[in-house]
């Protein structure tokens, strides 16, 4: 995803230098995609990273039971 925006950017740039404005402003969208799911993929990371074990089996232990009654 960063070489995507980082792609964009230096389209951005050639749009400038170019003077393709309208190409420019549909580019301007893609860029802030890009940001933006970058910005939400460091969310997601961060929140994984912080979350605690609360010594519960998931489901997939939990499942694999069994009861001979």
């Amino acid at each position: 995803m960063e070489e995507i925006r980082d792609h964009v950017v230096a389209r951005i740039a050639e749009a400038g230098r170019e003077g393709w404005l309208g190409e420019a402003g549909g580019l301007e969208v893609s860029l802030a995609g890009a940001v933006d799911k970058l910005a939400r993929m460091d969310a997601t990371t961060a929140r994984t990273a912080a979350a605690i074990d609360l010594g519960v089996p998931g489901f997939t232990a939990a499942a694999g039971r069994s009861s001979d009654a």
